[in-house]
């Protein structure tokens, strides 16, 4: 009988991207030492996934505790499968400035870059589920009871 690998989960994240994080972090009134920032992946916006960026006092238990250039990072369970391998940058230009995140997982995304979309394979695949389709922009699963 083989071993069964733990699950794991690879983020990227850049220098600019660490330098914001330590400023918010920093302009937050007591924090614990315990505090990260919080990355993870919520249905919404027209392609059907996005991302959601949150500083929490600590991690959760079954989260994923990443160190990145000295920012702790919690990542869900939910959130790794798709989150896994993807770069997290933070750029400043003149049409704004934000997070951005270029996810290996993502098979599309919106014109304003809010949103991913996922192949309904890695769906199916990572759920064990049944899709339905109930236009081409919105879907929901049903999870299989086995």
């Amino acid at each position: 009988m083989s071993a069964v690998a733990a699950p794991t989960v690879e983020m990227n994240v850049t220098a600019s991207a660490i330098e914001e994080i330590k400023k918010f972090l920093a302009s937050e009134d007591d924090l614990p030492e315990t505090a990260g920032l919080r990355v993870r992946v919520v249905p919404g916006g027209c392609s059907g996934f996005q991302y959601s960026l949150n500083i929490e006092e600590e991690s959760r238990q079954g989260d994923f505790v990443l160190d990145k250039g000295g920012v702790k990072m919690f990542v869900d369970m939910f959130s790794a499968q798709y989150l896994n391998g993807i770069t997290v940058d933070y750029q400043s230009n003149m049409m704004g400035s934000g997070f951005t995140f270029e996810n290996p997982n993502a098979t599309g995304g919106c014109g304003c870059g809010t949103s991913f979309r996922l192949s309904f394979e890695l769906i199916n695949e990572v759920y064990k589920a049944k899709i339905r389709m109930r236009s081409d922009l919105c879907f929901f699963v049903e999870r299989n009871a086995d």
